[in-house]
């Protein structure tokens, strides 16, 4: 039974100090460990009351699913009721790495990890530090991004700090992530795989492995309040820094001339490399326009760094929407609340 406090005394843990994680992570306390897409806020996927602080930590609706995270692949059998034949296929060619399957979960998940749904989402992650974690702990892990829920996603020790110090037990950390996105989420609840959240794993490598695949509308659109979901990151508005985000979709001198326009008006811009030249307000680069891995890498921290720019809102400059970018797209849009501009 998890031990109940006012405030926590939140550890600091090295890479190194991986069975100390897993011991916290045994007594029932919830752990932010690193890895390779975003830092996680882990508890044991069989522990209810541990389950239930990470979405009081976090301050997440308790309908927005949990992914559970194995370390090994045989560990599946822990989780789901049924492997599809796709998902085989897909897991034989992209685990460990930033892909999550959901499929129907077996009668050991409990409903508090998937928001009372029959599937539950299931990830085989690719850092080394997580498997080690979650195999010391000995059950698979529920890891949702280690941010309060709204915020953009950790991708450094600093940020999970600045969210969560004395909300959870302890932190592990394992530097900076080097994906910087959330892992690609795919419903392999029919059969034909639905992409609910893009991610660094493309439709195109997913078509390339099963042939076909469709890709959720929800993930351009906003779903109804109503709407039940299957994947984080789908319903709520998320990836928000405190200062309000616009986005603005053109050409770079077309967005830099909107944004000059409302100098004095204490607006500042989240923009490409290429941007900067001809911008006369406060700023913070996202990556260059032509490097969608040093964007996705970035994107999270210019997003907290926008906080810094002293501005009422902030502009953020996005071109088109291909696959490539398709990533980017949703998150950016999301932590605009929908609100697009075109110039």
């Amino acid at each position: 039974m998890r031990e109940v406090k006012n405030k926590l005394e939140t550890e600091l843990l090295s890479k190194e100090q991986t069975g100390r994680a897993a011991e916290i992570l045994k007594s029932g306390g919830i752990v932010a460990i690193p890895t390779e897409t975003v830092y996680g806020l882990a508890a044991s996927a069989y522990d209810t009351d541990a389950i239930k602080a990470i979405f009081t930590a976090k301050g997440r609706p308790s309908d927005n699913p949990l992914i559970v995270h194995i370390s090994c692949l045989k560990d599946i059998e822990n989780v789901v009721s049924e492997f599809p034949n796709n998902a085989k296929k897909l897991a034989e060619k992209f685990w460990p790495g930033p892909l999550t399957m959901i499929m129907p979960k077996n009668s050991k998940i409990p409903a508090e990890v998937t928001g009372g749904l029959d599937s539950v989402a299931v990830r085989y992650p690719a850092h080394d530090i997580a498997r080690e974690i979650i195999s010391q702990t000995g059950v698979p892990l529920v890891a949702p991004s280690a941010n309060i829920s709204g915020r953009p996603s950790p991708t450094k020790l600093e940020h999970v700090v600045n969210d969560l110090d004395g909300k959870i037990d302890a932190v592990v950390d394992g530097g900076e992530c080097a994906v910087g996105l959330e892992s690609t989420v795919v419903s392999m609840l029919s059969e034909v795989p639905k992409i609910l959240r893009p991610g660094k794993i493309s439709a195109e490598d997913i078509r390339s492995v099963v042939g076909t695949v469709e890709i959720d509308k929800a993930i351009l659109e906003k779903p109804t309040e109503t709407e039940k979901v299957l994947s984080p990151g789908m319903k709520y508005k998320h990836y928000s820094p405190k200062t309000p985000i616009k986005m603005v979709i053109g050409e770079t001198r077309k967005y830099a001339d909107f944004v000059n326009s409302m100098i004095g008006e204490d607006v500042g811009a989240l923009c490409f490399e290429e941007d900067i030249p001809f911008l006369k307000v406060p700023y913070i680069s996202y990556g260059s326009e032509n490097d969608t891995i040093s964007q996705s890498k970035n994107l999270f921290e210019a997003l907290r760094k926008a906080d810094n720019l002293g501005a009422k809102t902030v502009y953020a400059h996005y071109k088109k929407v291909d696959s490539l970018s398709l990533a980017l797209y949703n998150r950016l849009i999301r932590a605009a609340g929908f609100n697009v501009i075109k110039v």
